[in-house]
């Protein structure tokens, strides 16, 4: 029997997806928080789900490594998308892509008059292609987290970053002022796979799209 590989990563997402997955008959014989092991059997023997950095569930099934993924709209983007089949957006791990400040900064002003801005995230693509979109001139400064940290210490004027209650900003005295995109997590589908294997991936595919509506 044809196996095929299901590419997670460990959170929020397991948690949303652990529904899905049980809609398409798939579930999961360890607990990924609690587990060390990295490939998790599932309750059918042809089934495999691999824990990965979200960051990196494209990659795995961009190369075939993985058959299947879930990765959210903001990881997509960064990667490129190259060589993944996106069919279906699940709907989960809702956040928005926002550009963030603190308190008092007057965005809109710096924006007007052209100033030239600082902007710390990790979505450098996605940072770019907005800020071109709207004509600012910015300087992109990359990092792989505490995104709030770098407004307090003057190393930026902004950040752009995910945003889903809002608190953390509120915490550390900044303001979100202008959405980018709203964001959710995808299916993908490695597209070599899906004509080798479309038999078992279709159903899977199918079950999720139905879960999805309900």
């Amino acid at each position: 029997m044809t196996d095929i590989t299901i590419a997670l990563s460990k959170g929020r997402i397991f948690e949303d997806t652990a529904p899905l997955l049980k809609a398409a008959g798939i579930i999961a014989l360890d607990d990924p928080e609690s587990s060390r092991k990295l490939i998790l059997s599932t309750n059918r023997a042809n089934v495999h789900l691999i824990i990965v950095r979200a960051s990196d569930v494209p990659t795995y099934v961009q190369y075939g490594a993985a058959d299947l993924g879930i990765a959210g709209k903001d990881v997509l983007i960064e990667h490129g998308g190259s060589g993944l089949y996106q069919p279906l957006d699940l709907n989960i791990a809702r956040c928005r892509m926002m550009v963030a400040v603190p308190e008092g900064f007057d965005y809109d002003s710096a924006v007007r008059q052209g100033a030239r801005l600082r902007i710390a995230t990790k979505y450098v693509q996605t940072a770019r292609e907005h800020f071109a979109g709207k004509g600012v001139h910015v300087d992109l400064i990359k990092l792989y987290g505490s995104m709030e940290l770098a407004p307090l210490v003057g190393l930026a004027d902004a950040i752009v970053d995910l945003v889903s209650s809002g608190n953390t900003l509120k915490a550390n005295n900044l303001v979100a002022v202008e959405e980018i995109m709203p964001i959710s997590a995808r299916l993908i589908v490695n597209q070599a796979a899906l004509k080798l294997k479309r038999d078992i991936i279709q159903p899977v595919l199918d079950a999720f799209s139905e879960a999805v509506k309900q």
